[in-house]
């Protein structure tokens, strides 16, 4: 079945981290690692919405009862970071370049900026909310697909990085907290993966076009809404490779087809109002069990306890099913109440659980062919509170697919975060007054739009004969000024000026070796004069090359004693030995001087050699 078939909708939520100081104070955009000057330790709590309304989500993860540890540094860290200091007037020139990509994505800009507070209750957020503006509304970006609309283009704070997750806290870093992003919102007209990667990719080329926006791992992320026909939608977070976004999508459509397909299974098999909370204490029956986990928990005087699942058999899945409600199920027990792991009848007997056992269970709780039960083992009140979690997913199994946040793995796979937030994470920020946006001020970043990068790669190929390939390269990198600076300035060719900064650049960064314009422009004042070859470059970067000034004459005197130690074999090849002979004098001067000058004077002194008789 198709994802037309199926009316799938997806949708983006962009994230891009913008190259400018933060967005409430003066401190540096910089990320820094090392031991923090400072540390602070906070619990954060929800609060009502003007409404009287707690958001969802942010309950949840204040019921997890986290402490929240904070690394500071003097250097980019201030009161505003702390919040132990209302935040200054907004960056303008974030600002700026908010409203040069809105325009870049034929966004209406608005008129004034109104700063709203968006509740964040995972400690991301040293205040627990985020600062965010819409600052341009109704634009679009054209596709091969058709035209995907952008209702809001936002200005907002990125929140502080993750450094590590304990068991009872989770220690942040505020270098990254404050920093400006624009989040670009599209709706759900996006129809299938391969759509959808296009859409990343031109968003991304235009974010780039601007060359106003940070680079690097993490500096930008997307978020993906992705429903089925009129069913909720589910939000996955934290896409960073775009080579992802196909294989997510993929899954998460075939994650949620799963999910209709057990909704259609249980209501066939019973009626929602007979599946009941009936719990029972196992302890007993695996008091000489061989399976590792719970003998570990008898031992600790934990407990074991089931939960009998009527109708479930079979639905849960067995451990080699990539799509199983099973593991569902041990991602909601995990986020809500830290317990790592759950048993259920689907898969076994396994892990050291006999059949004996297993026949034990069905017996002492009374289960038909159709039934199944989970198992989890701890504490006697973490135990029942992980199985009343999954008594509830499983309650809401029978309508289907549920609304929620879910998180991008590495594998393209997804995983329970939280509920999907509300509306009443919501509410109007008192700090900072309303910034007016006056239409010279508009017009004047119009007029000065950059270069979309589909039109810059074109006039790439165009202007300076670069391939296709190679022109996306270079019209993509971060160095697409720099590159045609170099151009204008040395009589450079300028494909190996572009595979310089491309593909040598990449290379070098697998080695973990950074190359700033500094050192390129070094590298590229040698190439120049002659003085380095262009198979010289890598190592030059590298560090591994010490340039070694020859001359002209140098040069023609030696070619010229290599000739004469070889007579023999010129005087029988005649002119024909040039290509030997060019060998010979490269392997002792690559990388020292250009190889047309090495050829135009071995030419020349051949030449001689051989008109003189000799």
């Amino acid at each position: 079945m198709s994802g037309n078939d199926l009316n799938v909708k997806i949708g983006f939520e962009i994230h891009q981290q913008l190259n400018t100081r933060k967005l409430f104070c003066n401190c540096k955009s910089t990320l820094i690692n090392r031991d923090p000057d400072f540390i602070i330790v906070r619990k954060l709590k929800p609060v009502q919405s003007e409404l009287g309304e707690i958001d969802r989500a942010a309950l949840q993860e204040y019921l997890k009862g986290k402490t929240y540890v904070y690394e500071g540094f003097y250097e980019n860290t201030c009161l505003v970071e702390l919040d132990e200091e209302p935040p200054h007037l907004p960056n303008q020139e974030a600002i700026d370049i908010a409203i040069e990509i809105a325009l870049l994505l034929n966004a209406t800009i608005v008129d004034e900026i109104h700063f709203m507070r968006k509740i964040v209750i995972d400690g991301s957020n040293v205040s627990g909310f985020q600062r965010t503006a819409i600052i341009g509304l109704n634009g679009y970006i054209e596709t091969e697909y058709g035209k995907v609309r952008i209702p809001t283009i936002c200005l907002e704070e990125e929140a502080a990085r993750k450094i590590r997750e304990e068991k009872d806290r989770i220690v942040y870093r505020l270098d990254r907290l404050g920093i400006p992003l624009v989040e670009i919102s599209t709706s759900p007209d996006i129809k299938s993966p391969e759509e959808a990667l296009e859409v990343a990719l031109k968003i991304g080329d235009v974010l780039r076009s601007t060359g106003k926006v940070r680079k690097g791992i993490g500096s930008i992320r997307q978020d993906i809404n992705i429903s089925i026909g009129d069913n909720p939608r589910i939000e996955v977070k934290g896409v960073q490779e775009l080579e992802l976004i196909p294989e997510v999508i993929k899954y998460e459509i075939e994650r949620q087809k799963h999910l209709l397909e057990i909704k259609e299974e249980l209501n066939k098999r019973i009626d929602k109002k007979s599946f009941k909370f009936e719990i029972y204490d196992l302890s007993s029956i695996f008091k000489n069990t061989k399976c590792k986990i719970l003998r570990k928990a008898l031992n600790k005087k934990e407990v074991i306890l089931g939960l009998k699942l009527k109708g479930f058999a079979g639905l849960l899945g067995k451990p080699k099913d990539k799509i199983r409600f099973g593991k569902e199920l041990a991602e909601y027990v995990r986020v809500r109440t830290g317990i790592k792991g759950i048993f259920h009848s689907d898969e076994l007997p396994a892990y050291g659980i006999s059949e004996e056992e297993v026949n034990a269970i069905r017996n002492l709780m009374n289960l038909s062919n159709l039934d199944a039960f989970v198992i989890v083992a701890s504490d006697n009140k973490r135990a029942r509170e992980a199985l009343e979690v999954v008594y509830e997913r499983c309650l809401k199994a029978f309508d289907g697919i549920i609304e929620e946040t879910r998180a991008a793995n590495e594998d393209g796979t997804t995983s329970y975060m939280r509920p999907l937030p509300t509306a009443a994470r919501m509410y109007p920020e008192t700090d900072i007054p309303p910034v007016k946006v006056s239409k010279e001020r508009i017009e004047w970043i119009r007029k000065n739009l950059p270069e979309l990068i589909d039109q810059r790669i074109k006039r790439y190929m165009s202007q300076y004969k670069l391939s296709e390939e190679l022109a996306k390269k270079v019209a993509r990198s971060e160095f697409f000024k720099f590159f045609e600076e170099i151009i204008s300035k040395y009589k450079l060719q300028p494909k190996i000026v572009a595979w310089a900064l491309t593909d040598v650049y990449k290379e070098l960064r697998r080695e973990n070796i950074l190359v700033d314009e500094k050192k390129y422009e070094e590298v590229f004042e040698l190439l120049n004069k002659g003085l380095i070859s262009k198979e010289a470059i890598p190592d030059y970067l590298r560090g591994k090359f010490k340039v070694e000034h020859v001359t002209v004459d140098d040069l023609r005197k030696r070619i010229s004693e290599i000739i004469y130690e070889r007579r023999d074999y010129v005087n029988k090849q005649r002119f024909k030995a040039i290509k030997g002979l060019m060998g010979i004098v490269m392997k002792e001067f690559r990388g020292k001087i250009d190889g047309k000058i090495v050829y135009k004077i071995l030419e020349e002194e051949l030449k001689k050699y051989l008109n003189e008789g000799r």
